[in-house]
């Protein structure tokens, strides 16, 4: 009878989680957070925002400063890394490389002292999953990169964790590796149910496998939500410039519509009306996303007036930053055969869903 590999998907929560090293050293202040059963949570934000301590805090690799870690309904705040029911898989895959990839898969279930026969039988069902049947005898070194990151990710699998954790798993990859890499782990992780935290600096990554992002700044969540929540609808500044790219222009709200809830915007002769999002009457920001930019040669209602100071081609779409009285924008289009050149007139306009109010 064959194997199979069971998910035991069980939430994550961190109730009031501070990691601080030394007496000043703050990595992660006051987090809570819930990943719940089933769910694939990114944890994203620049480096030393307090990502991977929070990741390390889940594995019980890093003991909390203060508050309280939960695996399902039971406190892990004091147990350590072996006592958690976690697998990991790190950025350095860290497969032994004396060991071929069947022994390399095969470890944690050996060390777990499992039976003979079920220790086979995970494991090819293992390696089956990411792709490496009969692949067993092989050496790391005898690998792809892509296919060492599989070795690493089946390793994991087989001990059947509640929760499973990505250190920034794609990150030795290649571009074109880092997509079919990441559609797996996702496929997966659909596929068998399971919770997993992942931790990465790409937000295209991020945007591309994750139910639910967390962005970290300065070691606390600065915004949690979907992928197109944080996409379209960022919180402040520098979410809206971290989550892809972002044009923000500093703007004044002229007046607020307390029924509608629609506030007054003007940028020399562009009048748009905008969602509040309850910022009051005064100074604000705006943001808009370069492909919610529409540049033309000739405007139709009110615009701003620009000129086209570079026009960049890249393959599938154009690439311009455009000089206006009102600062410099950056737009992206996939039209690449009717081009702006570098120093031509156009007027600048947004699309509907294109501009979004900030705090100031």
């Amino acid at each position: 009878m064959t194997a199979t590999i069971k998910s035991k998907a069980a939430s994550v929560e961190f109730r009031d989680v501070s990691k601080i090293y030394g007496t000043d050293v703050t990595a992660v202040d006051r987090v809570s957070l819930k990943v719940n059963a089933g769910e694939l949570v990114t944890l994203l934000g620049p480096s030393g925002c307090g990502k991977t301590t929070t990741l390390r805090m889940i594995a019980g690799l890093e003991m909390v400063s203060s508050g309280s870690v939960f695996i399902g309904d039971n406190d892990v705040t004091l147990l350590p890394a072996t006592d958690r029911d976690v697998s990991m898989v790190f950025q350095s895959y860290a497969l032994f490389p004396h060991m071929n990839v069947f022994e390399n898969v095969s470890y944690g279930l050996r060390v777990s002292k499992l039976g003979k026969q079920d220790i086979q039988e995970k494991t090819n069902t293992g390696l089956e999953l990411v792709g490496l049947a009969g692949y067993g005898d092989r050496l790391p070194s005898e690998l792809s990169g892509g296919q060492q990151q599989r070795v690493a990710v089946a390793r994991a699998l087989v001990l059947e964790p509640q929760v499973l954790l990505f250190d920034e798993p794609l990150s030795n990859l290649d571009a074109k590796l880092r997509r079919q890499v990441r559609e797996e782990i996702r496929e997966l992780q659909t596929k068998l149910g399971l919770t997993v935290v992942y931790v990465t600096h790409d937000q295209e990554e991020a945007l591309a496998v994750s139910d639910r992002i967390i962005v970290m700044r300065n070691a606390s969540i600065a915004q949690n939500g979907s992928p197109r929540d944080l996409y379209e609808q960022p919180t402040d500044s520098f979410v809206a410039d971290f989550i892809g790219e972002a044009n923000i222009m500093d703007v004044a709200i002229n007046s607020v519509d307390a029924q509608t809830g629609l506030a007054e915007v003007r940028i020399g002769d562009l009048q748009l009306q905008l969602a509040s999002r309850d910022i009051p009457v005064g100074p604000a920001k705006l943001a808009v996303r370069p492909n919610r930019i529409i540049l033309s040669s000739q405007a139709s209602g009110s615009a701003l007036a620009g000129t086209v100071s570079k026009s960049t081609y890249v393959g599938n779409h154009m690439e311009y930053v455009v000089t206006t009285d009102h600062g410099e924008w950056f737009a992206v289009s996939n039209d690449v055969d009717a081009t702006h050149g570098v120093g031509s007139d156009v007027n600048v306009q947004f699309s509907e869903r294109g501009p979004v109010l900030l705090p100031h």
